[in-house]
Protein backbone atom coordinates (compact mmCIF):
# COMPACT_ATOMS: atom_id res chain seq x y z
CA UNK A 1 0.00 0.00 0.00
CA UNK A 2 1.30 3.16 -1.26
CA UNK A 3 1.59 6.47 1.40
CA UNK A 4 -0.28 9.11 1.10
CA UNK A 5 3.59 11.23 -0.02
CA UNK A 6 3.99 8.43 -3.04
CA UNK A 7 0.33 9.20 -3.65
CA UNK A 8 0.36 12.74 -4.11
CA UNK A 9 4.14 12.79 -6.18
CA UNK A 10 2.75 10.21 -8.95
CA UNK A 11 0.07 12.78 -8.94
CA UNK A 12 1.75 15.65 -9.75
CA UNK A 13 4.30 14.07 -11.92
CA UNK A 14 1.34 12.60 -14.63
CA UNK A 15 -0.53 16.11 -13.89
CA UNK A 16 -0.28 18.50 -17.32
CA UNK A 17 -0.03 22.24 -16.29
CA UNK A 18 -0.29 21.57 -12.31
CA UNK A 19 2.86 23.12 -10.36
CA UNK A 20 5.86 20.39 -9.43
CA UNK A 21 5.25 21.65 -5.16
CA UNK A 22 2.71 20.42 -2.84
CA UNK A 23 -0.25 22.48 -3.51
CA UNK A 24 -3.68 22.03 -1.44
CA UNK A 25 -6.65 22.99 -3.01
CA UNK A 26 -10.20 21.67 -1.95
CA UNK A 27 -13.06 23.48 -1.99
CA UNK A 28 -12.28 26.78 -0.80
CA UNK A 29 -15.80 28.36 -0.65
CA UNK A 30 -16.76 25.43 1.86
CA UNK A 31 -13.83 25.67 3.87
CA UNK A 32 -13.32 29.31 4.22
CA UNK A 33 -17.26 29.90 4.68
CA UNK A 34 -16.82 26.89 7.67
CA UNK A 35 -14.12 28.39 8.86
CA UNK A 36 -14.89 29.44 12.59
CA UNK A 37 -12.58 32.37 12.62
CA UNK A 38 -14.89 33.78 9.39
CA UNK A 39 -17.89 32.63 10.39
CA UNK A 40 -17.25 34.85 13.32
CA UNK A 41 -16.03 37.79 11.65
CA UNK A 42 -18.80 37.54 8.78
CA UNK A 43 -21.45 37.62 11.83
CA UNK A 44 -19.40 41.15 13.51
CA UNK A 45 -19.56 42.45 10.52
CA UNK A 46 -23.24 41.95 10.10
CA UNK A 47 -24.02 43.15 13.24
CA UNK A 48 -21.59 46.40 13.10
CA UNK A 49 -23.30 47.45 9.88
CA UNK A 50 -27.49 47.18 11.09
CA UNK A 51 -25.67 49.53 14.36
CA UNK A 52 -24.40 52.29 11.69
CA UNK A 53 -27.99 51.64 9.97
CA UNK A 54 -29.55 52.61 13.38
CA UNK A 55 -26.92 55.72 13.82
CA UNK A 56 -27.84 56.87 10.49
CA UNK A 57 -31.88 56.39 11.04
CA UNK A 58 -31.11 58.24 14.56
CA UNK A 59 -29.80 61.20 12.25
CA UNK A 60 -32.47 61.13 10.04
CA UNK A 61 -35.26 61.34 12.75
CA UNK A 62 -33.06 63.96 14.17
CA UNK A 63 -32.83 66.21 11.41
CA UNK A 64 -36.30 66.51 10.38
CA UNK A 65 -37.93 66.31 13.73
CA UNK A 66 -36.47 69.58 15.64
CA UNK A 67 -39.89 71.57 14.24
CA UNK A 68 -39.95 73.87 17.10
CA UNK A 69 -37.03 75.57 15.73
CA UNK A 70 -39.34 77.18 12.54
CA UNK A 71 -42.17 78.46 14.78
CA UNK A 72 -41.02 81.82 13.35
CA UNK A 73 -41.19 81.18 10.23
CA UNK A 74 -45.16 80.89 10.38
CA UNK A 75 -45.91 82.58 13.65
CA UNK A 76 -47.00 86.01 12.27
CA UNK A 77 -49.76 83.98 10.34
CA UNK A 78 -50.96 82.19 13.00
CA UNK A 79 -51.07 85.18 15.15
CA UNK A 80 -53.13 87.00 12.25
CA UNK A 81 -55.46 84.01 11.92
CA UNK A 82 -56.07 83.93 15.61
CA UNK A 83 -56.54 87.56 16.29
CA UNK A 84 -54.49 87.10 19.11
CA UNK A 85 -51.56 89.55 20.24
CA UNK A 86 -47.72 89.37 21.14
CA UNK A 87 -48.34 88.06 24.31
CA UNK A 88 -50.64 85.36 23.93
CA UNK A 89 -48.17 84.22 20.78
CA UNK A 90 -45.62 84.09 23.21
CA UNK A 91 -47.60 81.45 25.50
CA UNK A 92 -47.91 79.66 22.50
CA UNK A 93 -44.47 79.59 22.07
CA UNK A 94 -43.66 78.41 25.52
CA UNK A 95 -46.32 75.77 25.16
CA UNK A 96 -44.44 74.05 22.58
CA UNK A 97 -41.34 74.25 24.35
CA UNK A 98 -43.24 73.15 27.87
CA UNK A 99 -43.82 70.01 25.96
CA UNK A 100 -40.38 69.06 26.74
CA UNK A 101 -41.28 68.63 30.48
CA UNK A 102 -43.91 65.74 30.30
CA UNK A 103 -40.63 63.92 28.33
CA UNK A 104 -41.00 61.63 31.24
CA UNK A 105 -44.08 60.07 29.85
CA UNK A 106 -41.53 58.79 26.86
CA UNK A 107 -39.75 57.02 29.79
CA UNK A 108 -42.76 55.44 30.90
CA UNK A 109 -43.83 54.09 28.09
CA UNK A 110 -40.99 53.20 26.90
CA UNK A 111 -40.77 50.58 30.20
CA UNK A 112 -44.02 48.53 28.71
CA UNK A 113 -44.08 49.02 24.96
CA UNK A 114 -41.46 48.14 21.79
CA UNK A 115 -38.82 51.13 21.11
CA UNK A 116 -40.62 51.51 17.70
CA UNK A 117 -43.87 51.99 18.90
CA UNK A 118 -42.90 55.03 20.90
CA UNK A 119 -41.46 56.19 17.92
CA UNK A 120 -44.76 56.01 16.11
CA UNK A 121 -46.77 57.33 19.00
CA UNK A 122 -44.18 60.56 18.64
CA UNK A 123 -45.04 60.96 14.95
CA UNK A 124 -48.90 60.69 15.71
CA UNK A 125 -48.81 63.00 18.35
CA UNK A 126 -46.88 65.68 15.66
CA UNK A 127 -49.36 64.65 13.19
CA UNK A 128 -52.05 65.64 15.39
CA UNK A 129 -50.27 68.84 16.81
CA UNK A 130 -49.40 70.61 13.72
CA UNK A 131 -51.81 68.87 11.07
CA UNK A 132 -54.67 70.81 13.54
CA UNK A 133 -52.88 73.73 13.58
CA UNK A 134 -52.29 74.07 9.43
CA UNK A 135 -56.44 73.55 9.55
CA UNK A 136 -56.60 76.18 11.71
CA UNK A 137 -54.42 78.61 9.87
CA UNK A 138 -55.61 78.06 6.86
CA UNK A 139 -59.45 78.87 7.72
CA UNK A 140 -60.61 75.18 7.24
CA UNK A 141 -61.52 74.71 11.09
CA UNK A 142 -61.87 77.06 14.13
CA UNK A 143 -60.94 76.15 16.98
CA UNK A 144 -60.27 78.30 20.53
CA UNK A 145 -57.03 79.63 21.98
CA UNK A 146 -57.14 77.16 24.73
CA UNK A 147 -57.07 74.39 22.46
CA UNK A 148 -54.43 75.49 19.62
CA UNK A 149 -52.24 76.05 23.30
CA UNK A 150 -52.88 72.39 23.67
CA UNK A 151 -51.93 71.30 20.32
CA UNK A 152 -48.49 73.50 21.03
CA UNK A 153 -48.03 71.19 24.15
CA UNK A 154 -48.92 68.08 22.05
CA UNK A 155 -46.35 68.90 19.62
CA UNK A 156 -43.58 69.93 21.66
CA UNK A 157 -44.13 66.63 23.72
CA UNK A 158 -43.98 64.80 20.11
CA UNK A 159 -40.28 66.05 20.00
CA UNK A 160 -39.10 65.08 23.14
CA UNK A 161 -40.55 61.54 22.76
CA UNK A 162 -38.44 61.17 19.31
CA UNK A 163 -35.08 62.94 21.08
CA UNK A 164 -35.86 59.70 24.14
CA UNK A 165 -35.82 57.25 21.00
CA UNK A 166 -32.39 58.41 19.44
CA UNK A 167 -30.76 58.98 23.54
CA UNK A 168 -31.96 54.81 23.62
CA UNK A 169 -30.81 54.11 20.40
CA UNK A 170 -27.60 55.68 21.03
CA UNK A 171 -27.03 53.95 24.35
CA UNK A 172 -27.86 50.35 23.45
CA UNK A 173 -25.77 50.52 19.96
CA UNK A 174 -22.63 52.19 21.33
CA UNK A 175 -21.47 51.27 24.30
CA UNK A 176 -18.23 52.88 24.14
CA UNK A 177 -18.54 55.46 22.13
CA UNK A 178 -21.70 56.59 22.95
CA UNK A 179 -20.60 59.94 23.61
CA UNK A 180 -19.72 60.22 20.51
CA UNK A 181 -23.34 58.87 19.00
CA UNK A 182 -25.23 61.38 20.99
CA UNK A 183 -23.04 64.44 20.14
CA UNK A 184 -23.67 63.81 16.39
CA UNK A 185 -26.89 63.02 16.30
CA UNK A 186 -28.52 65.82 18.53
CA UNK A 187 -26.55 68.12 16.66
CA UNK A 188 -29.03 66.90 13.84
CA UNK A 189 -31.69 68.51 15.39
CA UNK A 190 -30.59 71.97 15.26
CA UNK A 191 -30.64 72.11 11.48
CA UNK A 192 -34.17 71.21 11.13
CA UNK A 193 -35.39 74.54 10.65
CA UNK A 194 -32.83 74.95 7.55
CA UNK A 195 -33.72 72.01 5.94
CA UNK A 196 -37.71 72.23 6.34
CA UNK A 197 -36.91 76.43 5.36
CA UNK A 198 -35.30 74.08 1.39
CA UNK A 199 -38.66 72.05 2.03
CA UNK A 200 -40.99 74.68 2.03
CA UNK A 201 -39.65 76.84 -0.91
CA UNK A 202 -39.57 73.84 -2.74
CA UNK A 203 -43.60 73.24 -2.53
CA UNK A 204 -44.35 76.73 -2.06
CA UNK A 205 -42.17 79.87 -0.74
CA UNK A 206 -45.63 82.47 -0.93
CA UNK A 207 -47.16 79.91 1.66
CA UNK A 208 -46.23 80.05 5.57
CA UNK A 209 -48.27 77.60 6.34
CA UNK A 210 -46.53 75.42 4.40
CA UNK A 211 -44.45 74.57 7.61
CA UNK A 212 -47.42 73.06 9.65
CA UNK A 213 -47.96 70.79 6.90
CA UNK A 214 -44.52 69.59 6.63
CA UNK A 215 -43.90 69.38 10.13
CA UNK A 216 -47.24 67.40 10.77
CA UNK A 217 -45.84 64.80 7.64
CA UNK A 218 -42.15 64.72 7.00
CA UNK A 219 -41.65 62.97 10.90
CA UNK A 220 -44.25 60.43 9.95
CA UNK A 221 -42.29 59.39 6.66
CA UNK A 222 -39.03 59.76 8.68
CA UNK A 223 -40.56 57.45 11.30
CA UNK A 224 -41.48 54.31 8.27
CA UNK A 225 -37.88 54.75 6.97
CA UNK A 226 -36.40 54.34 10.13
CA UNK A 227 -38.52 51.48 11.29
CA UNK A 228 -36.42 48.62 9.39
CA UNK A 229 -33.12 49.47 11.07
CA UNK A 230 -34.82 49.71 14.32
CA UNK A 231 -36.57 46.36 14.22
CA UNK A 232 -33.05 45.07 13.12
CA UNK A 233 -31.06 46.01 15.98
CA UNK A 234 -28.26 43.72 16.69
CA UNK A 235 -27.29 41.77 19.87
CA UNK A 236 -24.92 43.14 22.33
CA UNK A 237 -20.86 42.52 21.52
CA UNK A 238 -18.08 42.98 23.48
CA UNK A 239 -15.73 44.79 21.18
CA UNK A 240 -11.68 44.86 20.68
CA UNK A 241 -9.45 46.81 20.61
CA UNK A 242 -9.28 47.42 17.48
CA UNK A 243 -12.92 47.96 16.19
CA UNK A 244 -13.62 50.64 19.00
CA UNK A 245 -10.82 52.64 16.96
CA UNK A 246 -12.08 51.98 13.59
CA UNK A 247 -15.24 53.15 15.16
CA UNK A 248 -13.42 56.67 16.89
CA UNK A 249 -12.52 57.03 12.94
CA UNK A 250 -16.08 56.38 11.74
CA UNK A 251 -17.22 58.87 13.81
CA UNK A 252 -14.54 61.43 12.70
CA UNK A 253 -15.34 60.90 8.68
CA UNK A 254 -19.31 61.74 10.10
CA UNK A 255 -18.74 64.47 11.83
CA UNK A 256 -16.66 65.95 9.14
CA UNK A 257 -19.60 65.00 6.75
CA UNK A 258 -22.03 66.91 9.33
CA UNK A 259 -19.63 69.97 8.60
CA UNK A 260 -20.13 69.70 4.88
CA UNK A 261 -23.72 69.11 5.18
CA UNK A 262 -24.10 72.58 7.73
CA UNK A 263 -22.31 74.31 5.36
CA UNK A 264 -23.90 72.91 2.11
CA UNK A 265 -27.54 74.16 4.10
CA UNK A 266 -26.04 77.75 4.95
CA UNK A 267 -24.31 78.81 2.09
CA UNK A 268 -26.44 77.54 -0.35
CA UNK A 269 -30.22 77.82 1.37
CA UNK A 270 -29.85 81.71 0.57
CA UNK A 271 -30.53 80.90 -3.75
CA UNK A 272 -33.04 78.98 -3.26
CA UNK A 273 -35.44 81.95 -4.65
CA UNK A 274 -37.01 79.48 -7.42
CA UNK A 275 -38.92 76.07 -6.44
CA UNK A 276 -36.89 74.48 -8.93
CA UNK A 277 -33.57 75.74 -7.58
CA UNK A 278 -35.24 75.00 -3.98
CA UNK A 279 -36.20 70.91 -5.03
CA UNK A 280 -32.86 70.52 -6.45
CA UNK A 281 -30.60 72.00 -3.25
CA UNK A 282 -33.80 69.91 -1.01
CA UNK A 283 -32.72 66.44 -3.12
CA UNK A 284 -28.80 67.42 -2.36
CA UNK A 285 -29.87 67.71 1.36
CA UNK A 286 -31.55 64.55 1.52
CA UNK A 287 -28.59 62.86 -0.37
CA UNK A 288 -26.29 64.38 2.15
CA UNK A 289 -28.13 62.69 5.15
CA UNK A 290 -27.83 59.50 3.10
CA UNK A 291 -24.20 59.51 2.31
CA UNK A 292 -23.22 58.49 6.08
CA UNK A 293 -24.75 54.92 5.40
CA UNK A 294 -21.48 53.95 2.79
CA UNK A 295 -18.92 55.29 5.02
CA UNK A 296 -18.87 52.57 7.99
CA UNK A 297 -20.00 50.24 4.53
CA UNK A 298 -16.38 51.47 3.02
CA UNK A 299 -14.61 50.88 5.51
CA UNK A 300 -15.93 47.58 6.49
CA UNK A 301 -15.92 46.19 3.40
CA UNK A 302 -12.21 47.08 2.79
CA UNK A 303 -11.63 44.75 5.80
CA UNK A 304 -13.62 42.09 5.15
CA UNK A 305 -11.65 42.41 2.02
CA UNK A 306 -8.05 42.65 3.41
CA UNK A 307 -8.95 39.56 6.01
CA UNK A 308 -10.69 37.50 3.27
CA UNK A 309 -7.59 37.92 1.21
CA UNK A 310 -5.00 37.21 3.94
CA UNK A 311 -6.89 34.38 4.85
CA UNK A 312 -6.71 32.26 2.08
CA UNK A 313 -3.05 32.57 2.24
CA UNK A 314 -2.48 32.43 5.90
CA UNK A 315 -0.11 29.51 7.51
CA UNK A 316 -3.31 28.21 8.96
CA UNK A 317 -5.68 28.79 6.05
CA UNK A 318 -7.96 25.69 4.77
CA UNK A 319 -8.27 27.17 1.18
CA UNK A 320 -4.95 27.34 -0.31
CA UNK A 321 -2.02 26.45 1.22
CA UNK A 322 1.48 26.77 -0.20
CA UNK A 323 3.26 24.58 2.50
CA UNK A 324 3.09 21.01 3.48
CA UNK A 325 0.16 19.98 5.74
CA UNK A 326 2.46 17.83 8.06
CA UNK A 327 4.85 20.47 8.07
CA UNK A 328 2.22 22.74 9.16
CA UNK A 329 1.02 20.35 12.07
CA UNK A 330 4.57 20.22 12.92
CA UNK A 331 4.94 24.00 12.94
CA UNK A 332 1.96 24.67 15.08
CA UNK A 333 3.24 22.09 17.45
CA UNK A 334 6.53 23.82 17.43
CA UNK A 335 4.61 27.09 18.24
CA UNK A 336 3.28 25.39 21.35
CA UNK A 337 6.17 24.12 22.80
CA UNK A 338 8.09 27.65 22.20
CA UNK A 339 5.52 28.83 24.05
CA UNK A 340 5.44 26.27 26.91
CA UNK A 341 9.55 26.37 27.69
CA UNK A 342 9.52 30.11 26.98
CA UNK A 343 11.37 32.66 29.66
CA UNK A 344 7.98 34.94 30.18
CA UNK A 345 9.85 38.03 28.17
CA UNK A 346 8.69 37.07 24.54
CA UNK A 347 6.35 33.83 24.64
CA UNK A 348 4.28 33.06 21.29
CA UNK A 349 1.07 31.88 21.13
CA UNK A 350 -1.10 30.50 18.56
CA UNK A 351 -5.36 31.63 19.59
CA UNK A 352 -7.59 31.19 16.70
CA UNK A 353 -5.56 30.72 13.95
CA UNK A 354 -3.92 33.72 14.92
CA UNK A 355 0.14 33.92 15.85
CA UNK A 356 0.62 37.16 18.86
CA UNK A 357 3.07 37.35 20.92
CA UNK A 358 2.76 38.13 24.75
CA UNK A 359 4.37 41.95 24.07
CA UNK A 360 1.40 42.17 21.72
CA UNK A 361 -1.33 40.86 24.58
CA UNK A 362 0.37 43.25 27.09
CA UNK A 363 -0.18 46.24 24.16
CA UNK A 364 -3.68 45.38 23.82
CA UNK A 365 -4.37 44.82 27.03
CA UNK A 366 -3.59 48.48 27.77
CA UNK A 367 -5.91 49.53 24.94
CA UNK A 368 -8.49 47.75 26.15
CA UNK A 369 -7.97 49.43 29.75
CA UNK A 370 -7.90 53.21 28.24
CA UNK A 371 -11.60 52.90 26.32
CA UNK A 372 -12.89 51.98 29.91
CA UNK A 373 -14.43 54.54 32.49
CA UNK A 374 -12.76 54.32 35.37
CA UNK A 375 -13.99 55.30 39.13
CA UNK A 376 -11.92 57.90 40.61
CA UNK A 377 -14.27 59.16 43.33
CA UNK A 378 -16.91 58.06 45.89
CA UNK A 379 -20.43 58.46 44.20
CA UNK A 380 -19.75 59.30 41.27
CA UNK A 381 -21.74 58.83 37.67
CA UNK A 382 -19.86 55.89 36.37
CA UNK A 383 -21.29 55.96 32.85
CA UNK A 384 -23.19 58.38 30.30
CA UNK A 385 -26.38 56.00 30.56
CA UNK A 386 -26.57 54.57 33.97
CA UNK A 387 -30.13 54.76 35.38
CA UNK A 388 -29.96 57.07 38.99
CA UNK A 389 -33.03 57.12 40.80
CA UNK A 390 -34.47 61.25 40.93
CA UNK A 391 -33.80 61.65 44.78
CA UNK A 392 -29.97 60.99 43.74
CA UNK A 393 -29.92 63.58 41.07
CA UNK A 394 -31.47 66.22 42.99
CA UNK A 395 -28.47 66.16 45.26
CA UNK A 396 -25.99 66.08 42.80
CA UNK A 397 -24.17 69.59 42.32
CA UNK A 398 -23.53 68.88 38.42
CA UNK A 399 -27.31 68.00 38.19
CA UNK A 400 -28.02 71.31 39.19
CA UNK A 401 -25.11 72.69 37.36
CA UNK A 402 -26.75 71.32 34.08
CA UNK A 403 -29.89 73.11 35.23
CA UNK A 404 -28.71 76.59 35.83
CA UNK A 405 -26.42 76.31 32.71
CA UNK A 406 -29.30 74.81 30.61
CA UNK A 407 -31.96 77.96 31.71
CA UNK A 408 -29.66 80.74 31.26
CA UNK A 409 -28.26 79.40 28.08
CA UNK A 410 -30.65 77.26 26.16
CA UNK A 411 -34.08 78.60 27.39
CA UNK A 412 -32.70 82.05 26.09
CA UNK A 413 -31.88 81.02 22.51
CA UNK A 414 -35.13 79.37 22.42
CA UNK A 415 -36.81 82.45 23.37
CA UNK A 416 -34.95 84.58 20.70
CA UNK A 417 -35.66 81.84 17.82
CA UNK A 418 -39.52 81.57 18.45
CA UNK A 419 -39.33 85.59 17.99
CA UNK A 420 -37.20 85.53 15.03
CA UNK A 421 -40.75 86.16 13.16
CA UNK A 422 -41.49 89.37 15.14
CA UNK A 423 -38.02 90.57 15.36
CA UNK A 424 -37.78 90.53 11.36
CA UNK A 425 -41.18 91.84 10.98
CA UNK A 426 -40.44 95.09 13.59
CA UNK A 427 -37.19 95.93 11.64
CA UNK A 428 -38.77 95.44 8.28
CA UNK A 429 -37.27 92.31 6.87
CA UNK A 430 -40.26 90.21 7.19
CA UNK A 431 -39.29 88.94 3.63
CA UNK A 432 -36.12 87.57 4.96
CA UNK A 433 -37.63 85.53 7.86
CA UNK A 434 -36.63 82.46 6.40
CA UNK A 435 -32.97 83.45 6.18
CA UNK A 436 -32.74 84.35 9.45
CA UNK A 437 -34.40 80.89 10.39
CA UNK A 438 -31.65 79.57 8.64
CA UNK A 439 -28.90 81.18 9.63
CA UNK A 440 -29.81 80.61 13.41
CA UNK A 441 -30.53 76.74 12.91
CA UNK A 442 -26.94 76.52 11.04
CA UNK A 443 -25.06 78.14 14.01
CA UNK A 444 -27.13 75.94 15.85
CA UNK A 445 -26.10 72.77 14.56
CA UNK A 446 -22.06 74.06 14.58
CA UNK A 447 -22.70 74.88 18.57
CA UNK A 448 -23.96 71.64 18.77
CA UNK A 449 -21.61 69.59 16.86
CA UNK A 450 -18.68 71.15 17.98
CA UNK A 451 -19.49 69.86 21.71
CA UNK A 452 -18.14 66.11 20.24
CA UNK A 453 -14.69 68.02 20.27
CA UNK A 454 -14.14 66.79 24.21
CA UNK A 455 -14.86 63.53 23.59
CA UNK A 456 -12.23 63.53 20.29
CA UNK A 457 -9.79 65.43 22.74
CA UNK A 458 -10.46 62.24 25.39
CA UNK A 459 -10.28 59.55 22.56
CA UNK A 460 -6.84 61.10 21.06
CA UNK A 461 -5.47 61.22 24.81
CA UNK A 462 -6.37 57.65 25.36
CA UNK A 463 -4.80 56.65 22.26
CA UNK A 464 -1.04 58.69 22.81
CA UNK A 465 -1.37 57.17 26.35
CA UNK A 466 -2.13 53.64 25.10
CA UNK A 467 0.82 53.59 22.72
CA UNK A 468 3.16 54.66 25.51
CA UNK A 469 4.25 58.38 24.18
CA UNK A 470 2.56 59.77 27.48
CA UNK A 471 3.06 57.58 31.06
CA UNK A 472 2.15 58.48 34.64
CA UNK A 473 4.15 56.88 36.92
Amino acid sequence: MRTRREQEKRKFQDGDDEPKGRFVSGDSSKEVGGSPVLRILVHTMAGQSRKWMILVATIWIQAFTGTNFDFSAYSTELKSVLGITQVQLNYLAVASDLGKAFGWSSGLALLHLPLWVVMFMSSFMGLVGYGLQWFVIRSYISLPYVLVFLLCLLAGCSICWFNTVCFVLCIRNFPVNRALALSLTISFNGVSAAIYSLAANAVNSSDDAVYLLLNALIPLFTSIAALLPILRQPPFQTLPSDVVRRDSLVFLFLNILAIFTGLYLLLLNSVSSSASTARFLFAGAVLLLVIPLCIPGTLYARDWVHRTVHSSFRLEGSGFNLVDIDDLELHKEFIGRENVNGNGSSNTLLTNGNIISNGDARHDEGENDGCCERVIEKDQLVMLGEEHPARMLVRRWDFWLYYVAYFCGGTIGLVYSNNLGQIAQSLGFSSHTTTLVTLYSSCSFFGRLLSAAPDFMRAVFILVRSKGVFTLD
